[in-house]
């Protein structure tokens, strides 16, 4: 059968998928009329939109137009595809070398952005521009009524039988939360005063005060026994935009106000096509930074909002729902306020479910919308971070044009991996959450902020970069922006005018070998956005349940999480050669179900995992079971649910829930599961293979660093696997779920090359050996005729190169030295060299049989390697394993082997001990290891 007739005539199974273009009953408009030479001439050759763009931060707005015409020049030659215009604060700590701070808008700054944006189109970059500046964005000329809005409680202990006085202002310079981001003037309106018992077994509003004061004095008559004295406070103006540029800065928006969101936008459109004409002949996309709101929560008119919405009055509960504030907008846990007993705390709980819920309706109606309609009046799309405290982590995604998450390089990201949190994790929880949102709402492109870094700036390299944009590109991105490029005058002190990002500067060490990742990165992005990616899991997140015990919380940085392995369940899926999407109850609840599945828009999943949910809204509950009674799958992992989220008549409502999930379980297609207790990862390939679901891929043995992420490309299956160690070597058997009659391809996205991947007389059986901080592209085609890519036996040993080697270093300041070392060592540990950047050429010489040996191994190398041998150049080396094929140059008799390493810079900047944008970057960072550590080995 050929293919295309196999595609036509096959069904997906409940229990697993086959690969076939009509799984997710979708075609991707990105690949339709392109054939698969078609979509390898791209990947060879990819387009602009497909490159990495930058964050290019307008450092204080200190512009001129040649050094942005220089700037331009230099990150197309570098192989970016475009740029993301981000005017933002001028660095501490830099010199501004009397160059002008121009004003956001003005005539002047006006004209800069012309040039930029005339100049990029005439390069062939794509333009995008952030809103405003900084994050969130305001402005010094916010009216009163547009900027944002806080309420929150303070709590006085009070002793019973005396009249109290308390002078109305300092009651409310006491309300004063340790933000991150202070605005200097910050309006203040109490709202409400109740007295209350500090322990009460029954509901109760308390007394309301408000009548009490007079003169800006408070006197209360308090009754004998132990009280507590609540008082809502509004903050109007309380946050400061977050390195705001000039005319920018100040007091943020009021993103709970439709008018002052409009009003805000239009300004900011009318300055731009007044100067350049329409938006959308330069602009690709304006975009809206993180949503670091700093607890933000109110419009005047919520209260009424939050009736009209859900059916009762908010202001009984509102001191009990609102929470003490403080860095970030995070609550602070600390016991204060009345004591009520555990069935009032569940009712409150509840209340405050629905305030949080109504925020993030209004939060979308009045800001998400607003924006999306000022964007597409304007002919620009949307790009937003669409998380964060108000916004539904998921569905406020779906919304954007193009979706944006966030990837962070630390240290510990390919050097630590444990088995659930954050920890050596490169993407956070909101990309699968955005990415999900994103293939539901049928978008092509997620866009991330990629590798931001405010650890290890300096002293990050292009293996560092390259593992966490591969872990990036695991969790869904295909369109990475990366943070940032600093706009920054050659002649400025070193090291320039440093804003964030891991120093994509032309003065880097490794600067000249960068757009090998950036052709390596187009590659990949290339194939992703034009390909179907493939899940028939879904994950409900139980983020009611995580709500009611622990809060809101500010993703991509949460405070809690519930359960443990939460957000490192879809990780676990992957790894073991599977995929999922992330849903939420709305989409279940507005999805249809049909021969054992769940269709939501071009989506199918044939198994619905539910981690550890005790709360469920009934009309979910009622979904679940047509879910059921159509053949889909629904594990319930470690707990079933027993109640609902509902306020108003939550009794029936929890009686419900619970009677629909009981029934469930008269069928066999709904189990409940063990929850894990430790190594999530082999507990998963238990799950799988206990219940039947076939993977993807199947890897015979699993490994914390290696994932895999899979797709459709014009129909061929194809799969993005990688091992994001930095030390570990791994070699694998995979089973892949393909026809046998398809042969496997690898796609190189360094070298734009295809090769048939060899196999061992089966096709979808492949023994994948896979270096340290390397990853593999096979595309299954029908095509067997090519180039078979040569197969290596990396467990050899070899024989190792011994004696000194003779070292010649030149530093990037100009100096030069030679010496010799006994034994190859890490840079770091020689104080000669402790503090060096720049090139490093390592020599020696070696007799050999030259019919003996094919490859030389320099075992473990920190830096880049360009290896030379009896003068003939072989190659060069940026990540991975640094093996070299030699066999061409090997010679009788004595061979020289001449290796050049490229250094960090980091640990020289970290030197610069009277340079205070060196040392606010570095003073707190270890010294980073440099050199070929080895050993080296001829193989």
């Amino acid at each position: 059968m050929k293919r295309r007739d196999f595609v036509k005539n096959s069904i997906a199974a409940t229990s697993g998928v086959i690969f076939v273009n009509s799984f997710l009953g979708c075609v991707n408009p990105a690949i339709e009329g392109k054939n698969s030479e078609e979509l390898f001439l791209g990947f060879k050759n990819p387009p602009n939109d497909s490159r990495v763009f930058v964050r290019w931060w307008w450092n204080g707005n200190r512009l001129t137009k040649q050094e942005i015409l220089r700037e331009l020049d230099v990150m197309k030659a570098a192989g970016i595809g475009g740029v993301e215009i981000n005017p933002i604060a001028f660095p501490h700590g830099a010199d501004p070398m009397e160059y002008k701070a121009l004003t956001i808008f003005e005539d002047d700054w006006l004209e800069m952005l012309q040039t930029a944006l005339v100049g990029a189109k005439e390069r062939g970059l794509v333009c995008d521009m952030i809103v405003g500046s900084g994050w969130p964005f305001g402005g010094e000329f916010l009216k009163k009524e547009e900027q944002s809005q806080m309420v929150t409680i303070e709590t006085l202990d009070v002793k019973g039988g005396a009249k109290e006085h308390f002078i109305l202002k300092d009651l409310l310079d006491k309300v004063d939360p340790n933000l991150h981001s202070k605005n200097k003037l910050v309006y203040k309106d109490l709202l409400m005063v109740r007295l209350l018992p500090k322990s009460a077994n029954a509901f109760m509003e308390g007394k309301d005060l408000m009548g009490n004061i007079s003169n800006e004095e408070l006197v209360v008559d308090v009754p004998k026994g132990d009280y507590v004295l609540y008082y809502v406070v509004k903050l109007t103006g309380y946050m400061a935009v977050i390195n705001g540029a000039p005319g920018a800065a100040g007091p943020v928006l009021n993103h709970y106000s439709k008018v002052a969101t409009e009003a805000y936008l239009n300004r900011i459109s009318k300055f731009i096509v007044d100067k350049v004409g329409d938006m959308g002949t330069h602009i690709r996309a304006m975009f809206c930074d993180s949503m670091e709101l700093e607890g933000a929560n109110w419009n005047d008119d919520l209260p009424d909002e939050f009736e009209k919405r859900r059916g009762y009055s908010l202001l009984p509960y509102l001191p009990f729902v609102l929470k003490k504030v403080g860095h970030m907008g995070n609550p602070l846990n600390e016991e204060y306020g009345t004591k009520f007993s555990d069935e009032v705390v569940e009712e409150i709980k509840r209340v405050d479910l629905d305030f949080y819920k109504t925020r993030i309706e209004l939060f979308k109606e009045r800001f998400i919308d607003t924006f999306n309609n000022w964007c597409h009046a304007n002919n620009v799309k949307s790009r937003m971070q669409a998380y964060g405290r108000g916004m539904h982590p998921l569905e406020a995604s779906m919304e954007i044009d193009i979706p944006e998450c966030e990837t962070w390089l630390f240290k510990d990201v390919g050097r630590e991996y444990p088995d659930t949190g954050l920890k050596g994790r490169a993407p956070r929880m909101c990309n699968k959450y955005v990415s999900s949102g994103a293939v539901l709402a049928g978008k092509k492109i997620v866009s991330c902020e990629e590798i931001t870094n405010t650890e290890m700036a300096f002293m990050a390299t292009l293996e560092n970069i390259k593992v966490a944009g591969d872990q990036s590109n695991i969790s869904g991105v295909n369109h990475s922006i990366l943070h940032g490029f600093n706009y920054s005058p050659l002649e400025a002190p070193f090291p320039g005018w440093i804003r964030y990002g891991a120093y994509f500067n032309e003065k880097n060490t490794w600067w000249p070998y960068f757009r090998k990742w950036t052709d390596y990165k187009a590659r990949i992005s290339y194939l992703l956005q034009n390909a179907v990616p493939q899940a028939n899991v879904a994950i409900l997140q139980p983020l009611t349940d995580l709500w009611l015990k622990k809060g809101p919380q500010r993703d991509p940085f949460p405070q809690e999480w519930y359960p443990e392995y939460q957000n490192n369940l879809w990780e676990a899926i992957h790894q073991n050669g599977g995929a999922c999407d992330y849903v939420s109850e709305n989409i279940i609840n507005t999805s249809t179900f049909e021969n054992g599945s769940m269709l939501y828009n071009e989506r199918t999943y044939s198994t619905i995992l539910l981690p550890e949910f005790e709360t469920l809204d009934v009309k979910t509950a009622e979904s679940l079971a047509k879910f059921a009674d159509n053949g889909g799958r629904i594990v319930f992992i470690g707990k079933k649910p027993f109640k609902s989220p509902t306020y108003k008549n939550g009794d029936s409502a929890d009686s419900k829930v619970k009677q629909i999930v009981e029934d469930l379980f008269d069928k066999t297609n709904v189990v409940l599961y063990p929850a894990p207790k430790d190594n999530l990862i082999e507990w998963y390939g238990k799950l799988q293979v206990d219940l039947g679901l076939k993977p993807y891929v199947r890897f015979i043995k699993t490994h914390k660093y290696l994932s895999q992420s899979n797709y459709l490309l014009e129909g061929n299956p194809f799969f993005f696997i990688t091992n994001t160690s930095l030390s570990e070597h791994i070699s694998v058997k995979a089973e892949f779920n393909v026809e046998n009659y398809l042969s496997p391809w690898l796609w190189n996205p360094e070298t734009g090359k295809k090769m048939r991947y060899p196999t061992n007389g089966k096709n979808n059986g492949i023994d994948l050996e896979i270096p340290r901080a390397t990853s593999v592209l096979i595309v299954f085609d029908e095509n067997s005729n090519g180039k078979e890519f040569p197969a290596m036996d990396y467990n050899k040993k070899g024989k190792e190169l011994v004696g000194a080697w003779n070292l010649q270093l030149s530093h990037i300041s100009g100096e030069k030295k030679d010496m010799q070392i006994e034994t190859l060592v890490n840079l770091t540990e020689d104080d000669q060299t402790k503090e060096f950047a720049g090139e490093v050429i390592y020599e020696k010489t070696f007799s050999v049989d030259p019919t003996k040996y094919q490859y030389i191994d320099l075992g473990d190398v920190q830096g880049i390697s360009e290896l030379t041998l009896n003068g003939n150049l072989i190659g060069e080396k940026w990540y991975g394993a640094h093996i070299y094929d030699i066999g061409s140059a090997l010679k009788t008799g004595e061979n020289k082997l001449s290796i050049k390493l490229t250094t960090i810079i980091g640990n020289y900047v970290k030197s610069q001990k009277d340079n205070l944008v060196a040392q606010s970057w570095t003073n707190r960072q270890e010294y980073y290891p440099m050199g070929i550590l080895g050993p080296v080995r001829i193989v």
